[in-house]
């Protein structure tokens, strides 16, 4: 059986850059990118840790064909994306925190 997947989109604490990526564990994810597991990557460099969009799929493969999907639009539509479901930016990882 298949698991789930996530994909999701998270920014620095002043909202100007963001990232967008898929994991069939939204939560260990985050908390990888929040404690900049990998120090020489994007978003440990540009300090990205704030999670701002996700969504579930039943598959990972659906998970990375919409992170894809995102990646192939321009920032404005990314950031209407965003404000769409999280008008104020707010940070979602508390809304995730207690999945497992």
């Amino acid at each position: 059986m298949e698991r789930g997947g996530s994909t999701y989109i998270i920014t620095n604490t002043n909202n100007t850059t963001i990232y967008t990526g898929s994991t069939t564990n939204l939560y260990s994810r985050i908390c990888e990118h929040r404690g900049k597991i990998y120090p020489y990557s994007f978003t440990a460099k540009y300090n990205i840790w704030k999670l701002v969009f996700y969504k579930c799929f039943s598959t990972i493969q659906e998970a990375r064909e919409y992170e894809y999907y995102i990646k192939g639009k321009k920032r404005i539509w990314k950031i209407n994306l965003i404000t769409s479901v999280n008008p104020k930016w707010n940070d979602l990882f508390y809304q995730i925190k207690d999945w497992d």
